[in-house]
């Protein structure tokens, strides 16, 4: 299966340690060999940088190591084939721009049947490449697209959630459904289940979290999880498997959280 990787913060932090770690799942210490992202948001669009070759021995990724690049708010994604060729354009996360901004999506899980689904029909947002999981992100455009009306007034959080919670709750009648969603001021998380290293079978969790705090003067980050500035900083981070020695929280199997500026806001049972 693929790995996910999150990250809300109040201030612009650089994901450095947790993405080197999250990286070496890709090729090295996990089998996710046949692609990679990650989609930093700068304001309202995002810079996406992706490749359909292993993150571990990847130029891109040390690029971005060597240069530092700072955001709120990022969603990466390696990934294993399951639906689709390993190309470019079925690489993960995805992206569409709605009400003048862009939105992010990355999933983990393979989902048998969706493309026949009448729940899942879209008629404004089109997948590029063969992927289950780009077609999933369409019809949850197509769903928020009735919510995100005025590019300078976002829908009511509370709006926004029970959206991301109804789209949660009918994807996993399809197979696994752990996915992170980012519309550019909240992210939101749905864990469901995936296979499990110590066992091999498939459960809860699916998603981990960890909240850390940093105060300014205190290099809490030096080496552990993220390098930031010396700051007062909130970091919530999500990933499919914890990527450091850090007590890492576990999501309940169909938990949908909302995170904004490195605080959980809002959560759900879907």
């Amino acid at each position: 299966m693929c790995e996910l990787f999150g990250m809300s913060a109040n201030q612009s932090a650089t994901v450095s340690f947790s993405l080197m770690k999250f990286a070496e799942h890709g090729g090295h210490i996990g089998p996710h060999k046949d692609g990679w992202g990650i989609g930093y948001y700068a304001g309202r669009d995002v810079r996406l940088i992706k490749e359909a070759e292993a993150a571990a021995n990847s130029d891109w990724v040390r690029f971005m190591m060597d240069h530092a690049i700072e955001t709120c708010l990022a969603i990466a994604h390696v990934r294993r084939a399951t639906m689709g060729a390993r190309t470019f354009v079925n690489t993960q996360p995805f992206t569409r721009e709605l009400a003048g901004r862009r939105h992010l999506f990355a999933h983990n899980g393979k989902l048998p049947g969706i493309f026949s689904a009448k729940a899942f029909v879209h008629e404004r947002f089109h997948r590029l490449g063969e992927t289950d999981s780009e077609y999933a992100f369409c019809s949850l455009m197509q769903r928020l697209s009735t919510l995100w009306i005025e590019p300078e007034r976002p829908p009511p959080l509370e709006s926004r959630l029970e959206a991301v919670a109804s789209f949660a709750r009918e994807l996993r009648a399809f197979g696994p459904a752990n996915f992170l969603y980012a519309d550019g001021e909240v992210l939101f998380a749905h864990g469901h289940c995936r296979t499990q290293p110590d066992t091999g079978e498939l459960g809860p969790p699916g998603l981990v979290r960890l909240y850390r705090r940093c105060r300014a003067g205190a290099d809490a980050f030096s080496t552990r999880g993220l390098s930031i500035d010396a700051m007062d900083q909130d970091v919530t981070l999500f990933a499919s498997l914890p990527l450091t020695d850090e007590a890492w929280e576990p999501l309940a199997e169909g938990e949908v959280i909302a995170v904004r500026e490195g605080h959980i806001v809002a959560g759900m049972q879907a």
